[in-house]
Order: structure tokens, then sequence, then C-alpha cells
């Protein structure tokens, strides 16, 4: 029998179960942990208010499935649905003059798409990218995409603003939560680990709370991407 419960797997040795035991009890402080950064996060105050209502080009309907009558231009303040008041925002690396989108972006939009109609329940969610919405439209629907509210940012300053762009115009993944008030609509969150130093070997995980892949590769004994990132195929 284990330290913390009474399961044992064929054939598994007391070696096993005993550094099983030592890991499940970093997993527990970690499931702890977790809980308490959420905590903090819940807890932040109010950040700064949203500067101007941003215009927005939005896709509409991609491989038949959204809603078409979306198609159009969209300001910020009408991203936020009735009964929603937070809005999550992702900003996907497609550039304007750029061949095609990162591939790492592509990937976690892959799996987002998939989530978006049970998170859309609750929040408002969209996916940002510089590109003209054609060019978004076309590889959402090369995709496969059906479920996510994409909208260009190519007339407005959204991305420099909100940091996921540079000076020079490079475009960075960046998720950013916002929140609409009776006092009009504020800044909450911006996944900062981006921008922070990160441990040698290390990545940013900046994006790792939307993004299934890593936590998966976490589980088997090989390491995560050091020489290995998504492509956009594996022909």
């Amino acid at each position: 029998m284990g330290k913390y419960h009474d399961k044992r797997f064929p054939r598994e040795s007391d070696e096993y179960r005993r550094a099983r035991d030592a890991l499940l009890a970093s997993e527990l402080e970690l499931r702890k942990q977790i809980e308490a950064v959420a905590a903090l996060r819940r807890s932040l105050p109010q950040g700064g208010k949203l500067g101007q209502d941003y215009v927005f080009d939005e896709a509409g309907s991609v491989a038949g499935a959204s809603d078409a009558t979306r198609a159009g231009q969209r300001r910020f303040s009408e991203l936020f649905e009735a009964g929603k008041n937070s809005l999550v925002i992702y900003s996907f690396m497609f550039a304007p003059d750029a061949e095609q989108p990162c591939p790492m972006c592509t990937s976690i939009l892959d799996s987002l798409d998939g989530c978006a109609p049970h998170a859309q329940n609750r929040i408002n969610l969209v996916v940002v990218a510089k590109a003209p919405i054609e060019r978004i439209r076309g590889w959402a629907s090369q995709r496969g995409w059906r479920n996510l509210r994409l909208l260009s940012s190519g007339g407005n300053t959204y991305n420099a603003d909100h940091h996921a762009e540079t000076a020079d115009g490079a475009q960075w993944p960046a998720v950013n939560v916002f929140r609409k008030t009776a006092a009009g609509i504020f800044h909450f969150y911006n996944a900062e680990l981006f921008y922070a130093p990160a441990e040698q070997g290390m990545q940013p995980r900046h994006v790792d709370l939307i993004w299934p892949l890593w936590n998966l590769f976490d589980l088997t004994p090989e390491v995560r991407g050091t020489n290995w990132y998504p492509r956009i195929s594996y022909d």
C-alpha cells in the first residue's frame, strides 16, 4: 500500500512505489500552488482603463460553423456578449507580410478551437492577428477551425499597445484579459512570463495555461521541446 492511497499497478516494485509516492507529494504541493496562484491572479486590483475603443475586422463564418453575421468591423466594446464581463484575447503571430503564421501559435489554436464553445459559455474569447482578415480567414479554413472568433488588428494599435508587437513590427504571442465594469473596460491580466527572464533551458511557458500539448508531454519520459517544436504539417 502506498503512502497516500491503496492503489498499486500490475507488477510494480516497492522501489517504484516509493518514488511514485515522493512524486505524488510534489504533485499535491503543485496542485495547492496552482490554486494559490490562481487566487492571487483573481485578487489583482483593477488595471488600466482601455484607452480607445479599437476597431477590428472580424472573420465571421469559417468552415461553415461560426455566425456569419459577425463578419465585418467590430469595436472592442462589442466583443463583450451580454452577461459575460471577462474577455480573453490571444494574439496570434501572423504578420501582414508573413507567408504563413507561427507554427506554435497554430498548434495552440488547433487545441483552443475545440475548447472554444465550452469557454464561450462563460467568458468572451477572441483571437487577434495583424494579418489582413482575408488571410486569417483562409488560414482558419485550411486548419479546419470552426469555433474561434478571429479578428484582424491591421487597422489599429491594439497589438503594440498591449505588448503583442515590438517597435519594429515583430509579432509576439500575448495573452491579455480585460474586464467590463459599470465604470468602463479595464485591463486585468497579461501572461507576463513571456517578458521575464527564463532559467537556462526553460521555455517562457507563459501560455501553458491554454496550451495542453506540453502538459501532455510532461506526463512522459520525453522532455519538453528543447529540440522539438510543433510544425504546420508532419507529412
